[in-house]
C-alpha cells in the first residue's frame, strides 16, 4: 500500500468476489449466475435510437424501472429505490442506518460483504452464530439494540426462513431497521414484501443478477417505507445520482415486465436443482435444504478443499470457503441440466479415486 492510504483503511480486508475466468471451456458453477439468457424483451429494448441516446445522462430516478418493480410487487414508486447492484444498495444501508455506537447484527455464516461493509463504514458488526445444522436461530435476533441484516435464503447455505419467522424478528425490533437480503428468494422462498405495509422498519433488498439473468447489467433494488427509501436516496444523491446506466435501466425494465420468461427460467432452475440433489445424495453427499439457485454440499469421503481442487482440474468451477464450520462444504451453482450431468459424472470418478 502507499503511504497516502487513510489510517482507518490500512487494516481493511476487502471482499473476495467469485472468480470470473475468461475461459469458455469452463463449466462455471461458482457465482450463482443464471444459466439461461435474459428475456428476449431485453434485446428488443436496446434499439439504435436508445444506443444513440447514450450521449445523454440517464434518469437519476430510473423512473421506468422503479415503476415496473412497484407494479410487480403492488407497491408505490416511492417505496422503491434502484442501484448499481444490490451491493451498492447494501452499502447505502450501512451508511444510512447506523448511528455512532449502534450495532449491526448479521449471521456469522452469510454473505461476505456484511462484515466488510461494517469495517468500511465504521459500524460495530456483530456476527451471530448459526445453530449446529447451519440454520439461523430466530430467538437470537429478538429484542436487539441495533440494525439487523439477514440474507433470506441465507448464503452460502441456501436455507430459507419463512415470512412468519421474520415477522417475529420485526415484532420485537420495532425501533431497529430490519434488512432482509432476498437475492435468492425467487427459487423457492417466500418474499417478505407483503410485510412492508405492516412494518415501517422493514427494508427488503433484491437483485436482477440471479433470477432475471442480468448480472452483467448490475441492477439491485430495495423496497420499504417511503421514509426509509428517502433516507437511502439522501445517501445515493450525495454519492452518485446517476448510479444506473441508460442501458441498465432499459434492460431491467424489460426484464421486470416479462413475467412469463422469469417464471419459466426460475422454474427450470428449481427442477434441475431438485433432480441434482437426489443424484448427489445417491453418491453419499449431505446437502442442506436449498431454496436458492445453488446447493451447499459435503461428502464424508473427501474434504471440501480437495473436492473443489479436483473439480477445477476437470474444468468445473465451484466455490469453496476455507472457514469453520463450513470448510468441508462446497457451494455449487445450478447450471444447465447438461452442466450438472457433467459434474455428476466427474464427481463419481473422483469418489472412485480418480485424480
Amino acid at each position: 500500500m502507499s503511504r497516502f492510504l487513510s489510517d482507518k483503511y490500512r487494516d481493511l480486508t476487502p471482499y473476495t468476489p467469485g472468480e470470473q475466468p475468461q475461459i469458455k471451456s469452463l463449466i462455471k458453477l461458482n457465482t450463482n449466475e443464471c444459466p439461461y439468457p435474459p428475456s428476449p424483451a431485453v434485446l428488443d429494448a436496446l434499439t439504435s435510437e436508445q444506443i444513440s441516446d447514450l450521449r445523454l445522462y440517464p434518469d437519476p430516478l430510473a423512473t421506468s424501472l422503479t415503476e415496473s418493480i412497484a407494479e410487480y410487487y403492488g407497491l408505490d414508486a416511492e417505496q422503491i429505490i434502484v442501484g448499481n447492484g444490490s451491493d451498492e444498495i447494501l452499502a447505502f444501508c450501512f451508511m444510512a442506518f447506523q448511528n455512532s455506537g449502534r450495532r449491526i447484527y448479521y449471521p456469522e455464516i452469510s454473505y461476505g460483504f456484511y462484515p466488510v461493509y461494517a469495517n468500511v463504514f465504521g459500524a460495530k458488526g456483530n456476527a451471530v452464530p448459526l445453530d449446529e445444522n447451519l440454520h439461523i436461530k430466530i430467538e437470537d435476533y429478538k429484542n436487539l439494540d441495533g440494525t439487523i441484516i439477514i440474507a433470506n435464503p441465507n448464503a452460502p447455505t441456501g436455507i430459507a426462513l419463512e415470512p412468519e419467522e421474520i415477522e417475529e424478528i420485526l415484532k420485537t425490533n420495532k425501533d431497529n431497521p430490519v434488512i432482509i437480503d432476498e437475492a435468492y428468494i425467487d427459487f423457492g422462498g417466500r418474499s417478505c414484501a407483503p410485510l412492508i405495509s405492516v412494518y415501517d422498519n422493514l427494508l427488503i433488498i433484491q437483485t436482477f443478477s440471479k433470477s432475471r439473468a442480468l448480472a452483467g447489467a448490475r441492477i439491485g433494488f430495495a423496497m420499504g417505507s417511503p421514509e426509509m427509501i428517502k433516507d437511502i436516496n439522501k445517501i445515493k444523491f450525495s454519492f452518485n445520482p446517476y448510479n444506473l446506466s441508460r442501458l441498465s435501466i432499459l434492460a431491467g425494465t424489460a426484464a421486470m415486465k416479462d413475467v412469463e420468461h422469469f417464471k419459466k427460467c426460475t422454474g427450470e432452475i428449481q427442477k434441475t436443482r431438485d433432480s441434482f440433489v437426489k443424484a448427489m445424495e445417491k453418491l453419499g453427499f449431505d446437502i442442506l435444504p436449498s431454496s436458492a439457485n445453488f446447493v451447499f454440499a459435503k461428502n464424508p469421503k473427501i474434504s471440501g478443499e480437495a473436492y473443489y481442487a479436483l473439480l477445477r482440474k476437470k474444468n468445473i468451477l465451484v466455490r469453496h470457503f476455507n472457514k469453520k464450520p463450513i470448510e468441508d462444504y462446497v457451494r455449487i451453482t445450478i447450471g444447465l441440466p447438461s452442466d450438472m450431468d457433467t459434474l455428476l459424472a466427474v464427481t463419481e470418478k473422483i469418489l472412485e479415486g480418480e485424480k
